[in-house]
């Protein structure tokens, strides 16, 4: 018996060490900043300016606005959780090759953004950015796009404002469930700091949302965007791509075939609203 209740107790000791450890540690678990010095100079072969903008609690939000001529319609792009901006501004040619404007953030604390870094500050700061291309676009000529970590933050921006559409690219249904996908011995529901209820956005938003997920997706798994298109079928679509995991998918013709096809019904919107 004594054998017994002290096993007992050694494993709740080590059981409240690895809930104290994902805790304190989740911020190391969920995001992987890449800070940039405040001299840092961007070099792209495609016209483009960094944009500064005063965020919320004296944070600074660093953005890049990638600019082709004649275009009047912008993609506010949410980047994934590694990195800066730095490195996924490659992905601006996917769109402004298609003739869209390009426009990116970088999250507190990611590259020469500031700020103590919390989902609070992280959608307030999507706001005041979204806010500052409001003074350059109309709303029917902004389409929002989450990819990845971004969904929720793309998402949340999508349902408290009336941009042109919404596009999610490997999303997720909430932080918890994701969380709960990788382990199920915590208590996630009373120790995340982050919930990013990307689901319940998606209920609230009325704009449509046009959702992309590699089928062979195991680091966010197809089915949660399976989840978001049961939401309303009428109003969200879903393009599967073959085959595509995680961190692939512009490699996919397919991907591209589909983001031509969904930017087209952008012009339709914008006639419906009129």
């Amino acid at each position: 018996m004594e054998i017994g209740v002290h096993f007992f107790i050694i494993a709740l000791f080590v059981y409240i060490g690895i809930v104290l450890g994902a805790f304190l540690l989740q911020e190391h678990f969920l995001f992987h900043p890449e800070k940039l010095h405040s001299s840092f100079k961007f070099k792209y072969p495609l016209p483009f300016e960094e944009v500064v903008i005063p965020g919320d609690k004296n944070s600074i939000i660093d953005a890049l606005h990638f600019k082709v001529d004649g275009a009047t319609k912008v993609v506010f792009y949410f980047k994934g959780n590694t990195r800066s901006i730095k490195g996924w501004g490659k992905f601006a040619k996917d769109f402004t090759s298609k003739g869209y404007n390009f426009f990116m953030i970088d999250y507190p604390g990611f590259g020469k953004s500031t700020g103590k870094r919390n989902e609070e500050l992280i959608y307030k700061n999507a706001q005041i950015a979204y806010d500052y291309l409001k003074k350059s676009y109309s709303e029917e000529n902004i389409i929002i796009y989450g990819r990845s970590l971004g969904a929720a933050f793309a998402t949340c921006i999508a349902a408290n404002n009336n941009p042109n559409m919404l596009i999610l690219d490997s999303p997720y249904v909430s932080m918890q469930r994701l969380a709960q996908y990788y382990t199920r011995i915590l208590p996630l529901k009373y120790i995340l700091k982050y919930k990013m209820p990307l689901y319940d956005f998606a209920c609230q938003a009325k704009v449509p949302i046009h959702i992309l997920h590699g089928d062979k997706d195991w680091i966010i798994p197809y089915r949660y965007s399976l989840e978001l298109l049961s939401i309303d079928p009428q109003r969200i679509n879903l393009y599967t791509i073959k085959g595509g995991s995680h961190n692939n998918l512009p490699k996919f013709e397919q991907y591209h075939l589909f983001l031509n096809e969904i930017l087209h019904t952008s012009d339709q919107i914008k006639q419906d609203k009129k």
